[in-house]
């Protein structure tokens, strides 16, 4: 396999083992349920990530359709708990915290994650290879999670509306079924 492939894998799986514990910690330390949204993902992302990184290194041990069915259930089960979780915090009435870490780290991810999937799609390119492809579509829409997520931050930091948050969360419920259903169909992209 190229290095190419398992340079770009390699530091999408150390950047997205770091964005998940840091917007998990995060997300626990301000009562923020699009933090938690955006952790979570980031968490079945470093999934996909070592998915394409073990094909490369090894191929034939894990097959690409199970693994991408397993994420589509994850991306499902995320769905259910960040509905679960939005709705609970505006029955209670919960007030999350500003986080300047969440936004640190959103901002973090919008740098990032569009440079990843444009390097992504250039090399699944000039590979023909669907595995890639597939995971330069999680980048990008971890770009698109992000910047939600940071709305819905930066809102709730400047303006304190206890809802604002809440909301963003279910902002992203589109964005995680899309891929949810895309990963149970085995599907990759079909415009990288």
């Amino acid at each position: 396999m190229p290095r190419a492939v398992l340079w770009l894998q390699g530091i999408t799986v150390l950047w997205m083992l770091a964005e998940a514990g840091i917007s998990l910690y995060a997300s626990f330390e301000a009562h923020s349920p699009v933090l938690l949204a955006f952790g979570a993902d980031s968490g079945i992302e470093l999934l996909s990530a070592s998915v394409v990184l073990l094909a490369a290194i090894s191929p034939g041990h894990l097959s690409e359709r199970r693994a991408s069915q397993f994420a589509g259930y994850l991306l499902f089960l995320l769905a259910a708990v960040i509905l679960a979780t939005s709705i609970a915090s505006m029955v209670k009435h919960v007030r999350p915290e500003t986080s300047c870490t969440g936004i640190g780290i959103t901002v973090a991810a919008l740098l990032i994650m569009p440079l990843l999937a444009w390097a992504k799609r250039r090399a699944a390119r000039a590979l023909n290879n669907r595995a890639l492809a597939a995971d330069a579509v999680e980048s990008a829409t971890c770009a698109y999670m992000a910047a939600i997520a940071l709305g819905g931050l930066a809102i709730n930091a400047a303006f304190h509306l206890p809802w604002i948050d809440s909301a963003a969360a279910l902002a992203i419920l589109p964005l995680l079924i899309i891929e949810a259903r895309r990963s149970l169909r085995g599907e990759g992209c079909a415009t990288c």
